[in-house]
């Protein structure tokens, strides 16, 4: 396998991992966390004090070496998944790249998010989902009350090991049912992926059998446009079954017709 040139330290580190493992024709195989450090001491590379750093980059931040993409067939892509406690599986899914559309129209909504907030968020993931919660958009994008649980859950799933969710919701309909609601935030080249869905959703099936999942992965896009997307796992695959755009606007530059367009 030919090397790659201009690496940062991660890829670096994935490479040669990949390399020790993988031959023509293996769909996937598996790594311990302590291959990351014998590794990194083969490699003479620094690694964080927390590991999940690298696998979290790997999965939404950064691409796979060039040595590594050329082994992919061409519909389809290398994912790293959790395995298990301290364990990661590299597996071949079908591509799957879920990007806001262009041509959708946005919705204008009041802005309700405190200038406070606004002034001191730290990144454009706790930008985004201050303005989801302030603003509930999670209310007005399913149709139903919802309650932020609880955000930056770390806990652990059979079968996968430790996860992250970004927040979760409980939300409640006209009927009086119940749903529980992950939400991911995306911001900046960060990139909706279906290990993190993957995860969201199986640990709504763990933790809370019997209910309904509505998993939610929410986007900027420019001009502070934010895209939420309605995300189902089918086929081994995300899949999107709704999305919306939501513009936040004083209310003085509402457009009285179009509010009254939207009934």
């Amino acid at each position: 396998m030919g090397k790659s040139t201009g690496l940062n330290r991660y890829q670096l580190l994935i490479e040669r991992i990949f390399e020790s493992r993988w031959s023509k024709g293996l769909k996937e195989f598996y790594f311990e966390r302590a291959d990351l450090e014998s590794t990194a001491l083969e490699l003479g590379i620094t690694l964080p004090k927390n590991l999940g750093d690298v696998m979290y980059a790997l999965r939404y931040r950064i691409s796979f070496p060039e040595s590594i993409l050329a082994t992919q067939p061409k519909d389809r892509e290398w994912v790293i998944e959790g395995a298990g406690r301290a364990r990661y599986r590299l597996r071949l899914v079908k591509k799957t790249r879920i990007l806001p559309r262009p041509d959708l129209a946005w919705i204008a909504i009041p802005d309700a998010t405190p200038e406070l907030i606004r002034a001191y968020a730290l990144d454009d993931e706790q930008a985004l989902l201050a303005i989801v919660r302030y603003n509930r958009l999670i209310d007005t994008f399913l149709g139903l009350t919802t309650y932020s649980l609880q955000n930056h859950l770390r806990t652990t799933v059979s079968g996968i090991g430790q996860i992250e969710i970004d927040e979760l919701y409980i939300g409640l309909d006209k009927y009086g049912c119940h749903y529980v609601i992950p939400v991911q935030a995306k911001g900046g080249s960060d990139q909706i992926g279906v290990v993190q869905t993957t995860q969201d959703i199986r640990f709504v099936e763990q933790r809370f059998p019997g209910m309904r999942c509505r998993a939610i992965s929410a986007q900027f896009m420019e001009e502070g446009i934010v895209a939420l997307f309605e995300l189902i796992l089918q086929d081994d695959e995300v899949r999107v079954v709704e999305e919306r755009h939501y513009k936040l606007v004083p209310y003085s530059e509402l457009d009285p017709r179009a509010v009254r367009g939207y009934s």
